[in-house]
């Protein structure tokens, strides 16, 4: 509905850079979709942690910090060059000698290879994309609505409608990328 509304204003979306969310990306098949690279980078973080304490956390840690300067092949390459390197120690399982349960011992860093598997093919959709100027993270869009936010927060006596007013203004004045 909201995609529709833009449309019927004449707004022509040609790029959508998002947080992660997956549905954005299957719903919007034929539009370039760009995976915020700093939320990728949180995601690897909140994984690992900012100062991991094996040499694969580390070595996967340092990677993913480097996303902003590589291309989608060297990254690809370096991603695959890493698994095959610590793929002995992704795959080792711890088990339960009660039960005899298993379960992968380094389940964290395996989340953190997987999310960045899965989302490479959306971290550098910017670059095949050069001429539509896509940008690489969200930044910019979260900096607008923090000032929203700011705003509204400074006007917190409104009704409803004098705030979703408020906010049609705001983001009226703005000039939309």
């Amino acid at each position: 509905q909201g995609v529709d509304h833009l449309a019927s204003l004449g707004i022509d979306i040609q790029s959508i850079t998002c947080d992660g969310r997956r549905g954005l990306r299957t719903l919007f098949t034929s539009i370039p979709c760009q995976m915020c690279q700093f939320h990728q980078i949180q995601i690897v973080t909140r994984y690992l942690t900012r100062r991991p304490k094996n040499s694969a956390s580390i070595e996967l840690r340092r990677l993913t910090l480097e996303i902003t300067k590589l291309d989608k092949a060297t990254f690809t390459k370096y991603l695959d060059h890493w698994y095959l390197t610590h793929e002995g120690y992704l795959s080792e399982r711890s088990a339960n000698e009660v039960t005899g349960k298993t379960w992968y011992t380094h389940k964290r860093l395996r989340s953190a290879y997987r999310s960045l598997r899965t989302n490479s093919d959306w971290l550098f959709t910017y670059r095949e994309y050069e001429h539509l100027d896509i940008p690489n993270t969200t930044n910019s869009l979260e900096g607008l609505f923090s000032e929203l936010k700011r705003q509204l927060h400074s006007h917190h006596g409104l009704n409803e409608h004098r705030k979703l007013r408020f906010i049609k203004d705001f983001l009226g004045s703005k000039s939309l990328k």
